[in-house]
């Protein structure tokens, strides 16, 4: 908890992510497909799937679902993105600081497309803790 990271995935896309406790992180996209988003309380489910290896699960308001894998003693993550359909054909929409736009975020997945899913499996090298 209270841990601060920075990360690349290997498709290059950056991520800055915060654990503010033991249910809720912060974001922001530095690097890929919707550089400039920034999200702050999400909810998350966070454990400790072993020593030194943290399991961590969110879905957004978007609809998209996320499965982070951390690794921070190997400076290793692995993360799979499930992106709905309308986040790929749309993803200037998502770009945005979240937490001032969640009825267009809802309003969004209402009203796109949502399957089929992009699903963007990636390893990421942690630069920052």
């Amino acid at each position: 908890m209270g841990t601060h990271f920075i990360y690349t995935y290997d498709n290059g896309w950056e991520y800055e992510w915060y654990c503010k406790n033991d249910h809720t992180v912060d974001y922001r996209i530095h690097g890929g497909m919707v550089a400039g988003r920034w999200v702050k309380d999400q909810e998350a489910h966070i454990n400790l799937l072993t020593d030194g290896v943290y399991k961590i699960a969110w879905t957004e308001p978007t609809g998209t679902d996320v499965a982070l894998d951390f690794i921070p003693n190997e400076h290793k993550l692995n993360g799979t993105i499930f992106f709905p359909k309308w986040g790929q054909d749309h993803p200037e929409i998502t770009v945005c600081y979240q937490n001032e736009h969640i009825d267009l975020m809802h309003e969004s997945r209402e009203k796109y497309v949502t399957y089929p899913k992009m699903v963007v499996p990636e390893f990421a090298k942690i630069t920052y803790i």
